[in-house]
This record gives C-alpha cells, sequence and structure tokens, in this order.
C-alpha cells in the first residue's frame, strides 16, 4: 500500500541501520582494545581519561567473498580508562572468564 499510494520503496542493505551491538560484543571490543594497549605499552594502568582508538574491518554483505573487496575499515574511539576503571570495581559481579582474561593482560584488581 505504501509503495502504490505513497511512492514509498522498501530500504535497500546500504540504506538500513547497523545491527545492534549486543553488551558481549561490546565488551569483546573493549577487552581488544584493552590488549592492544597492554601489549604497546606493557602494562594495564589506564589513565581515567584515555580513549583507544580501534580500527575495524567490517564486511559489507555483498556477498562476493572475495576477501579485501566489500570490507570498510572504519575507526572506533573506546574510553578504555573508564572501561576499566568499570571493571575493576565491578570485579565482584564478572564471571571468572571474564576475570581470568583481564588478569592474563596484567589488570590491577586492587
Amino acid at each position: 500500500m505504501c509503495e502504490q499510494v505513497l511512492g514509498i520503496t522498501p530500504a535497500t542493505e546500504d540504506e538500513k541501520p547497523q545491527p545492534r551491538r549486543t553488551q558481549a560484543d561490546k565488551w569483546a571490543l573493549n577487552y581488544e582494545a584493552a590488549r592492544r594497549f597492554y601489549e604497546r605499552e606493557g602494562h594495564l594502568i589506564v589513565p581515567r581519561k584515555h580513549v583507544e582508538t580501534v580500527v575495524l574491518d567490517d564486511d559489507s554483505n555483498d556477498g562476493s567473498g572475495d576477501g579485501e573487496e566489500g570490507r570498510e575499515r572504519r575507526e572506533v574511539s573506546l574510553k578504555l580508562g573508564a572501561w576499566v576503571s568499570n571493571q575493576r570495581s565491578r570485579a565482584a559481579s564478572l564471571s571468572p572468564e571474564r576475570i581470568e582474561q583481564l588478569s592474563r593482560i596484567g589488570m590491577r584488581w586492587a
């Protein structure tokens, strides 16, 4: 009806909004930023206001499957200092797996 009466066509794949990230995806992305910080700096003493920039390779769903073409690189700025501080203060509610992951990259818990 919208198409016939109003001339509105369905959105193409490029026009559709990106799917929302789950909390687990967000945690994994911040963990990856913390891991990179640790590898670069040799510690995980991150200043509270530190922002880490991570470059992501996003696959476009063009179905070509030909490697680099169809990939879009984008930068994401993460408030890593605040995230590390929050993980430290929420240690009692973190899963043992997450505590182990953070401990491996030098997290100070106290």
